[in-house]
């Protein structure tokens, strides 16, 4: 295997610290529609969507993590203005996080239909 050590990378117009990509940069994230059949908007580093049930998805990752020590930042919400918000749980493995939403203030799980997560830590 060869090993290539740089300090930068460059598109020819923006540069970044490689410390910034290898560390920093989300290894695994996923923008989709979570009502009816559910499908990614787009994603990084995605093997696959289960709709798992009501307001329950799973996200499959194509690279595993090192461990499931890695941290996942969960978001979603509805197209319509009025809607009272939402808040996500999550539970992961090293291929796998599991989300689920919530209405605000109730702890009732409703399919909504943005869902987005990014996730940082070390693949394997």
């Amino acid at each position: 295997m060869s090993t290539l050590n740089v300090s930068n990378i460059s598109d020819g117009t923006t540069t970044v610290g490689t410390g910034y990509v290898v560390n920093g940069s989300a290894k695994a994230w996923v923008n989709f529609n979570g009502t009816g059949t559910i499908a990614a908007r787009d994603s990084l580093n995605l093997s696959s969507l289960t709709d798992v049930g009501t307001g329950d998805y799973k996200v499959t990752f194509s690279n595993a993590y090192a461990n499931s020590n890695y941290i996942s930042v969960p978001a979603s919400g509805r197209d319509v203005i009025t809607d009272t918000g939402n808040v996500c749980t999550i539970s992961y493995t090293t291929t796998t996080t599991d989300i689920s939403t919530f209405q605000y203030g109730a702890n009732t799980r409703q399919d909504v239909s943005i869902v987005g997560i990014a996730n940082h830590g070390d693949l394997a």
